[in-house]
């Protein structure tokens, strides 16, 4: 199948003129302020089809049993549809920016990238409020400057997420797809791992790691994504067809930087699904005790540890990548750059891991430390940890990672122009591009959106009549499919009369 992909990253906040600050109002700031530079962005997401606590493995723990309606701009849960189709929006402490819908890793490497710059502007804009003696927020002072982090540790105890979403077909069994990924998903550290200063849950032991999320992982699988975690996540909400479609939420893998880290994550990952899709087997790379096996990779900066497979083999991480890596068939011009990318980050893995450093996230920020700790810097110096998290700042005059672009030692995928503009351009060939043309164009009257969904008011006045436009399918009202329809409606009756004589019919309510 044409595999829809995506991304969800929490990003770290802070407030560092007044530490004391709440996140969760300040998140909250980050989302409204952004909403206020786009006008007719504040949509409430509509829930009707969010389904958290179903389970792939066939049980449901339903937290309501109607569906919530929520202010969208309530502290703590602000939500923004933004112009190129993604969600911004607080979760729980933190802004969360889940990328648009894209049919291939490349695309959505870019539109990962995107909300960095997503961030940035709404940075900027609470900036700007602040300077005016302005809050977007009834009853509160103006919000002190923001700060971003894309990592997944405060330091403290806490990991939040950054999480991958992978469409897939029913017809595959989940058991299929949850045994041949595990191996996959404890190996893919060394490629995909952003680097961490501190060994376990608190960062209580001095030393670096190279996947942030590794100390955090419990269980092999799991429904929870906030403690027990797994490294199988079984949630069962596909955003698509259920009897068609499954949606794999992946939990255990970094937020990225580098921009190749973020390539291989989702290209390398789609790939292996492809070949689960296609029957091939991976049965033979079952691991003893995964679990056990995630933070021994994590540790080894060398690379030499031994993964003891179920049948008593031994492999390093690299080894089990390159059993996956000869399983595997690109067909698409994304799987060739990914696969060139991967070849060409294991041969530099193999060689020394650090001739990756202009590549990886782990070996690049690792290199920085490094040269600190050949100069006698104590493992625990509190240093070492502002450089973890300085090289996750996505401010680029603030942040290690850029610094290291700007001097050509990491390399860039995307410019910052490619970059700006996905920030306010759909992709082409999702119902994203729907989803973001739509708000861009007639946002004043979009009363809810989500993934499945964009529900319009009709007329004039709050009783007017409303329609709901249903998305059910990811890869429809894209802009070859609705393009036309939309720039030549006037108003929303026209976009909708428009879509009624295409064949999609709107459901119209009072």
């Amino acid at each position: 199948m044409s595999r829809v992909v995506g991304t969800e990253t929490e990003y770290g906040i802070a407030t560092p003129e007044l530490p004391e600050y709440s996140p969760i109002i300040s998140s909250t700031h980050a989302v409204v302020a952004y909403a206020a530079m786009h006008t007719g962005a504040r949509s409430r997401w509509d829930f009707a089809e969010e389904h958290p606590l179903r389970d792939s493995r066939g049980f449901d723990l339903k937290r309501y049993q109607t569906v919530p309606v929520v202010d969208p701009n309530a502290i703590g849960v602000a939500n923004v549809v933004t112009a190129n189709g993604a969600r911004f929006y607080v979760d729980h402490a933190h802004p969360e920016y889940s990328a648009p819908e894209c049919t291939n890793a490349w695309d959505a490497t870019l539109y990962d990238a995107a909300g960095d710059a997503t961030l940035l502007q709404a940075a900027a804009a609470v900036a700007g409020l602040s300077a005016q003696g302005k809050s977007v927020l009834a009853n509160h002072e103006p919000c002190p400057a923001l700060r971003f982090y894309k990592n997944n540790v405060d330091g403290k105890g806490a990991s939040y997420g950054s999480h991958e979403n992978y469409q897939y077909s029913r017809e595959t069994g989940f058991d299929t797809l949850a045994q041949a990924l595990i191996p996959f998903f404890v190996a893919r550290q060394v490629v995909i791992g952003a680097g961490r200063m501190g060994l376990g849950e608190f960062g209580e032991e001095p030393g670096f790691q190279i996947s942030q999320r590794a100390d955090y992982i419990e269980q092999e699988i799991s429904l929870e994504t906030t403690l027990n975690r797994g490294i199988i996540n079984t949630r069962d909400e596909p955003h698509a067809v259920h009897a068609d479609f499954g949606r794999l939420h992946v939990i255990i893998g970094d937020a990225n930087m580098s921009q190749t880290s973020t390539l291989l994550k989702l290209g390398m990952t789609s790939l292996v699904l492809d070949a689960i899709e296609e029957g091939v087997d991976f049965s033979d790379l079952r691991l003893q005790d995964a679990v056990a096996e995630v933070p021994r990779v994590s540790r080894d900066l060398r690379l030499q540890h031994r993964l003891t497979l179920a049948d008593a083999r031994q492999l390093t991480a690299l080894e089990l990548l390159a059993e996956y890596r000869a399983r595997l068939t690109p067909r698409t011009p994304s799987d060739h750059k990914v696969l060139a990318a991967w070849d060409e980050v294991v041969s530099l893995l193999e060689k020394d891991p650090m001739e990756a450093a202009h590549l990886l996230d782990w070996v690049a920020k690792y290199r920085l430390i490094k040269g600190y700790l050949d100069r006698g810097i104590d493992p625990d110096d509190p240093k070492l940890r502002l450089i973890d998290l300085q090289y996750a700042e996505i401010d680029p005059a603030k942040s290690l990672h850029h610094a290291l672009v700007r001097k050509g030692q990491m390399r860039q995928l995307f410019t910052p122009a490619e970059i700006e503009r996905a920030s306010t351009c759909p992709p082409q060939d999702t119902r994203a591009y729907f989803r973001g043309r739509v708000t861009q164009k007639f946002g004043e009257d979009i009363i809810a959106a989500s993934w499945q969904s964009l529900t319009v008011r009709v007329g004039r006045g709050t009783a007017a009549p409303w329609a709901t436009v249903p998305m059910d399918h990811t890869r429809g009202l894209s802009r070859a499919e609705c393009g036309e329809i939309i720039e030549t409606a006037n108003t929303v009756e026209d976009l909708l009369q428009g879509l009624t004589d295409s064949g999609i019919h709107p459901e119209y309510r009072n």
